[in-house]
């Protein structure tokens, strides 16, 4: 018998309003267990939402790491402290988009996991906001997030979330999941991503309006750039430039960074008439 993991007698169910399905298939568990890369020298992983274990019975033997995991189900919580012993004093209760990063103190962490597809997203920013201190992340998400966030410019799938993520990590698209390796099997396929920090310490722009372009200009993603930014007030630089006769899709990251910096010269066309729209 495998001494991470041992039957125990409280069973979870799994609940639909915290996104749960319970992968069943150990040969997949042990495949997304594999893909973590020790890339940037971390020793410390942090699981989130451990569920029943499958996946953690599998990091547990990897002495190279040291391992932890935070589970916002208090039933998944007991059920872990009962059958897998090796998690003594190693398992965090609580929600890991409100929670303070200070699982390891200081020190750099991967993240891997079975993402709740209804806050795949949210967790992905809120990795964002401490990119510094995770330099990869593992995860299994619905297989059109997961598309979306490894996608390049000119893809339909390619978005938001794609070029902030790939603006600080290079991002893989490792393999697809059937739906029925779950318990309860979801309605959509999944998709399992490996994301690996780049060697960008700092964009060559402001930040906060790098995220207000991107936003702008794919919540209006049919319209031109031209059209899509004039709320954000278009500067005569950014006007000028050929960026504002494509769409946002068109655009990679590098070339959101230089719009950015256009967007940050001062002084809009026409004595400010390019903030109208």
């Amino acid at each position: 018998m495998r001494p991470y993991l041992t039957r125990g007698p409280v069973y979870v169910k799994p609940k639909k309003n915290l996104g749960q399905h319970f992968l069943k298939d150990l040969s997949i568990a042990r495949r997304i267990a594999e893909l973590l890369s020790g890339h940037g020298n971390y020793r410390n992983v942090l699981e989130i939402g451990p569920g029943t274990g499958v996946l953690t019975q599998f990091l547990l033997p990897q002495t190279a790491y040291s391992i932890k995991v935070v589970e916002i189900d208090h039933e998944s919580v007991v059920y872990l402290r009962e059958t897998v012993p090796a998690l003594e004093n190693r398992i965090i209760e609580g929600d890991f988009l409100n929670l303070k990063p200070d699982y390891f103190g200081d020190e750099p962490f991967a993240v891997i996991g079975n993402f709740p597809y209804n806050i795949s997203s949210q967790i992905f920013f809120r990795i964002l906001d401490i990119r510094d201190q995770v330099p990869e992340v593992v995860c299994m998400l619905q297989r059109e997030v997961a598309q979306r966030i490894a996608s390049g410019p000119g893809n339909k799938d390619y978005g938001i979330l794609s070029v902030l993520l790939q603006a600080w990590y290079d991002i893989h698209y490792e393999f697809t999941v059937e739906p029925g390796v779950f318990n309860p099997p979801p309605k959509v396929h999944s998709g399992v991503i490996t994301l690996r920090r780049n060697a960008v310490d700092q964009l060559a722009c402001d930040e906060r309006k790098f995220k207000q372009v991107v936003k702008a200009g794919f919540n209006q993603r049919r319209k031109t750039l031209r059209n899509a930014l004039k709320p954000l007030g278009l500067t005569e630089a950014a006007a000028d430039s050929p960026f504002m006769d494509k769409r946002a899709e068109q655009l990679s990251v590098a070339d959101f960074v230089d719009l950015t910096q256009l967007m940050e010269k001062a002084g809009p066309p026409g004595g400010g008439k390019g903030e109208e729209g």
